[in-house]
């Protein structure tokens, strides 16, 4: 299994996995601070399922990987200016 797939047979939520995902290319430095996440169009063209997408979005968001602006994206947060608090 690619580690983009999603195992429906996992006791981890399709969300997290997704949610995962993202994570992991942030931690890599493949998605950068202030720069969008893939769209939500993009994600279920990847993944499938708009509730499922949305779900991973809200996670990220609620975990401070993420925040978003309404009518404009979702971005990477910058942790480094929280670090510097």
């Amino acid at each position: 299994m690619h580690s983009d797939d999603v195992d429906y047979e996992s006791p981890l939520p399709p969300y997290r996995q997704i949610a995962d995902v993202i994570i992991g290319e942030i931690e890599r430095g493949e998605l950068s601070p202030n720069r969008p996440i893939p769209s939500e169009a993009t994600m279920i063209q990847r993944w499938g399922g708009a509730r499922t997408a949305r779900r991973a979005v809200r996670y990220l968001r609620d975990h401070g990987y993420v925040y978003t602006i309404p009518q404009r994206g979702t971005y990477v947060a910058d942790c480094s200016e929280a670090d510097e608090d």
